[in-house]
C-alpha cells in the first residue's frame, strides 16, 4: 500500500469513528415500559461535566479565602473548605436531597431519603438521577463554604463542621424546594436559574449569623483593613472560580441545548468581566491605587449577579449587570465596616448583596415581557422581592438559632489564645509556611530556612 493509500485508509477510518462517536453519544436509552426516550448520553456526559466544575470550585473558594486570611490560619482554612464539602454531602445524602427534590408539598419534599426509592431517571429530565444528585450536591457544598469566608479566623473546627452538616441538611434544601423543587415560590413564578438565592444569598445568610454571632476579630478595627498575606493564591482561586461558573451556570440548563448554553456561557463571562473592571476602576478613583484584590471580588459579584437571570437575558444586559454588580462589591465592604461587621474576605458583598441583586436583575432585564426594561411591568419584580423576603425570613432566623445552639453546646469561638496565636499549630498540628516563623501577630512572616540551611551574607 502505498503513503497516498495510507493516508486515505486513514482519513476513511477516522471518518467511521467520528460517526461512530457521535452516534454512539446522541443515543437514548430506551425506556422498558413504552419505548420513550429516557436518557440522553450527550446530556449526561454534559451535566457531569459541568457538575465536575462546580466541585472544582471547591479549590477556588479555598484558594481564595487562604489569599485573603493571615498566614497563621491559612491550613485551618483549607482545613474547612474540604471538610466542608464532605459535612455538607453528608447532610445532602440523609435528608436535604429529598426535602429538596423529592414529591411533596409546596414546602418540602417527602421522599428520597439518603436516595432510597429514586427513580432511574429523574423526572422530566434525559439525565440519571444520581448524574443530577451529582450536580445538585456540588452547588450545596458551595453553599457552605461561602460561609466559612465571612466566619473566618476565630470559628472553632468542630463548629464548622457542625454548621456545614446542618446547612446541608436542612437549611439549604428547604428554600431550594420552594425554589428548584416545584414549591410555592417556583408556582408563583419565581426566577433564580442558577442560584444567586438559593446558593449564594442562602450561604452569605449563614455567614452573616455566623459573624454576627462570632463577633471582631480581636484586632480587627473597623475603617482599617487586615490585609491578606498571599495575593497569588486569592488570584489562582479567582480564576478557577470563574471558569468553574461555566459549569455552574450553562449546566444549570440540565441538558446540551445548543444555542441555550451558549447565550449563559458568554451573559456569565460578560458580568464577570465588568464586574472586575468596575470594582477595579473605583477603588484607583479613590484610593490611586490599582487594587487587584477589589477586581478579584468584581469579578465574582459579577458572577454572583448573574446566576439566576444569566439564561433570560442579552449579553448586553450581562455587561451592564456586571457594571452594578462591580460597584455592590466595592461599595459593599465599606457598608460592612460602618455596620461593625467584620467579613475577611468580603463575602457577604460578593454573595448576599449581590445575590440579592441578582434576583432583581431578573425582574428588570429579562427579555420576552418579562423585566421591567422589556415590556414586563412590575410584576415579575414583585415576585422576585417576595422571594428574597423569603429566603431572609427562613435562612436568617434558622441560622441564628443554629448558631446558639452550636455555641451553647460545643462553643462557637476559639480560646482567645489561639486566636493570637493562630488556629493553625493549635487545632491542626502544622504550619502553612513551616520554614518560616511568623512575628507581628502572623502578618509578617521571618524566613529562618530549611534544616542545615544557613543564610548567606546577603539574606
Amino acid at each position: 500500500m502505498t503513503k497516498h493509500n495510507l493516508r486515505i485508509f486513514r482519513r476513511i477510518i477516522n471518518a467511521m469513528l467520528a460517526m461512530v462517536l457521535v452516534f454512539g453519544l446522541s443515543r437514548t436509552v430506551m425506556a422498558q415500559d413504552g419505548g420513550e426516550t429516557a436518557v440522553s448520553a450527550v446530556d449526561t456526559v454534559w451535566v457531569l461535566f459541568a457538575a465536575f466544575l462546580v466541585f472544582f470550585m471547591q479549590a477556588g473558594f479555598g484558594f481564595l479565602e487562604a489569599g485573603f486570611v493571615r498566614s497563621k490560619n491559612v491550613v485551618n482554612i483549607m482545613a474547612e473548605n474540604l471538610m466542608d464539602t464532605t459535612m455538607t454531602t453528608m447532610g445532602f445524602i440523609f435528608l436535604g436531597f429529598g426535602l429538596m427534590f423529592g414529591s411533596g408539598n409546596a414546602f418540602i419534599g417527602k421522599e428520597w431519603f439518603f436516595l432510597n426509592g429514586m427513580p432511574d431517571v429523574f423526572p422530566g429530565l434525559t439525565i440519571p438521577t444520581l448524574a443530577f444528585f451529582f450536580f445538585q450536591f456540588a452547588f450545596c457544598a458551595a453553599a457552605s463554604t461561602i460561609a466559612s469566608g465571612l466566619m473566618a479566623e476565630r470559628t472553632d473546627f468542630k463548629a464548622d463542621l457542625t454548621y456545614s452538616f446542618l446547612t446541608g441538611l436542612i437549611i439549604y434544601p428547604i428554600f431550594g424546594h420552594w425554589v428548584w423543587g416545584g414549591g410555592w415560590l417556583a408556582q408563583m413564578g419565581y426566577i433564580d436559574f442558577a442560584g444567586s438565592s438559593v446558593v449564594h444569598l442562602v450561604g452569605a445568610y449563614v455567614g452573616l449569623a455566623g459573624t454576627i454571632m462570632l463577633g471582631k476579630r480581636k484586632d480587627k478595627k473597623f475603617g482599617h483593613s487586615i490585609r491578606g498575606h498571599n495575593i497569588a493564591l486569592a488570584a489562582l482561586g479567582t480564576f478557577i472560580l470563574w471558569l468553574g461558573w461555566f459549569g455552574f451556570n450553562p449546566g444549570s440548563q440540565l441538558n446540551a441545548e445548543p444555542g441555550a448554553i451558549s447565550l449563559i456561557v458568554v451573559t456569565t463571562d460578560f458580568a464577570a468581566t465588568t464586574g472586575a473592571i468596575a470594582a477595579m476602576a473605583l477603588a484607583y478613583i479613590y484610593t490611586r491605587k490599582w487594587d487587584v484584590s477589589m477586581a478579584f471580588n468584581g469579578a465574582l459579584g459579577g458572577l454572583v449577579a448573574i446566576t439566576a437571570p444569566c439564561a433570560f437575558v442579552t449579553p448586553q444586559g450581562a455587561l451592564m449587570i456586571g457594571v452594578i454588580a462591580g460597584a455592590i462589591s466595592y461599595y459593599g465592604v465599606d457598608i460592612m465596616e460602618k455596620l461593625r461587621l467584620d467579613d475577611p474576605v468580603g463575602a457577604f458583598p460578593v454573595h448576599g448583596m449581590n445575590g440579592i441583586f441578582g434576583i432583581l436583575a431578573v425582574g428588570i432585564w429579562g427579555v420576552d415581557g418579562v423585566g421591567l426594561l422589556h415590556g414586563g411591568g412590575f410584576a415579575q419584580l414583585g415576585i422576585q422581592a417576595v422571594g428574597l423576603l423569603a429566603c431572609t425570613l427562613w435562612t436568617l432566623p434558622l441560622a441564628f438559632v443554629m448558631f446558639y445552639a452550636i455555641d451553647k453546646v460545643i462553643g462557637l469561638r476559639v480560646k482567645p489564645e489561639v486566636e493570637d496565636a493562630g488556629i493553625d499549630e493549635a487545632y491542626h498540628g502544622i504550619g502553612s509556611y513551616p520554614e518560616f516563623v511568623t512575628a507581628n501577630n502572623g502578618e509578617a512572616p521571618e524566613f529562618i530556612g530549611l534544616p542545615g540551611m544557613m543564610p548567606s551574607a546577603t539574606d
